[in-house]
């Protein structure tokens, strides 16, 4: 491939690592892309945040395929994952401290699989206060990390699947096929809610943006590695 195909547009399927941002890995490939093909200027952006602490499917679109952005966000997307029950966090995952403890003698398994069924289907759910979601032009995470309190609305979300796969002790291991613009922070939370207990998200995957699959992704390591070596 060369700068001009890059430049054209293409759709980079990447597997991203954990504690990388979505940003931090759109601008290492730009930044590599812009190298190997001595390109002064090139477009590269992603079709789905991923949380610093969520790896898996981050779809980039380089050159005129960035125009192409907004459809794929808007795609069906799936992810694989663990909730903790018994105890919850202000960030709803592991980025926060654990603030509060709950009672987990009553939740038996067949209580967890009959739960989810509470969340299929259209519902409406409130993003997390840790989120990059704005309100009057701040971050809603800048509001969080200052305590400062703040009214989020909710929004309708359609979960097609929520599906739990592996019961361990407090730990739920979960797939998810949701709408665009759905947190499974929240989810984890809120199910913890519906548990009569608490809940937090231990790991987060995504594996499906729509017809891409994670499985068909590189490693950011292995994208540069097959990018042209300058002599």
């Amino acid at each position: 491939m060369t700068g001009d195909d890059y430049q054209a547009g293409q759709v980079l399927l990447i597997d991203k690592p954990l504690n990388w941002t979505s940003f931090q890995a759109v601008n290492k490939l730009r930044w590599e892309i812009r190298q190997a093909f001595n390109i002064k200027k090139i477009k590269v952006g992603h079709a789905g945040t991923l949380d610093p602490l969520a790896t898996g499917l981050l779809v980039i679109c380089t050159g005129k395929m960035t125009k192409q952005i907004d459809t794929f966000q808007g795609q069906i997307k799936e992810y694989t994952g663990t909730i903790v029950l018994g105890s919850t966090t202000p960030s709803y995952d592991l980025e926060t401290e654990v603030d509060n403890t709950f009672e987990t003698e009553h939740i038996t398994e067949e209580l967890i699989h009959q739960t989810t069924n509470q969340f299929t289907g259209e519902i409406d759910q409130f993003p997390p206060i840790f989120s990059a979601l704005k309100k009057e032009g701040k971050r809603l995470y800048e509001y969080a990390r200052a305590g400062e309190t703040v009214e989020i609305p909710s929004r309708k979300i359609t979960i097609e699947t929520f599906e739990i796969t592996n019961i361990d002790g407090l730990n739920i291991d979960f797939r998810v096929v949701c709408s665009k613009g759905t947190y499974i922070r929240s989810l984890a939370n809120d199910f913890g809610k519906a548990l009569n207990s608490g809940g937090h998200l231990s790991a987060l995957r995504r594996t499906k943006i729509g017809a891409f699959d994670v499985k068909e992704g590189l490693s950011i390591e292995d994208f540069i590695k097959n990018l042209p070596k300058k002599d």
